[in-house]
């Protein structure tokens, strides 16, 4: 009896990863051994980059919300102790953004926990 290789199921396999790996450079986009390691290493970087995004994101937060509390006369760890004291549930997201966008509401909210 002939041996049964299923060339639909495998062709699909490698359509699949080719298709990951268009835009590549070289034997990258269509030599498919390569492609395949290629496109397993790229999506190593992908899973870890969006957890760096994370810690990136609330570095840049924390940075805006210390110079913006600076200029009001204080610093960053005085004003998030100050914050959880008074029970204000703002998050670094938020802070962040009306110190950049709305100035007069986060000098409200200063004047509110000093």
């Amino acid at each position: 009896m002939p041996r049964s290789k299923n060339a639909v199921a495998s062709r699909a396999r490698k359509k699949k990863i080719l298709k990951q790996a268009k835009g590549y450079y070289g034997k990258r986009k269509n030599v498919f051994t390569v492609a395949k390691n290629v496109v397993e290493k790229g999506m190593t970087y992908k899973f870890v980059g969006r957890k760096l995004k994370k810690r990136d994101f609330r570095t840049l937060w924390i940075a805006r919300i210390n110079a913006a509390i600076r200029a009001e006369g204080m610093n960053y760890s005085t004003f998030i102790n100050k914050l959880a004291k008074a029970n204000v549930t703002l998050n670094r997201k938020v802070l962040a953004d009306m110190a950049l966008n709305e100035p007069a509401t986060f000098k409200a909210i200063v004047a509110h926990v000093k």
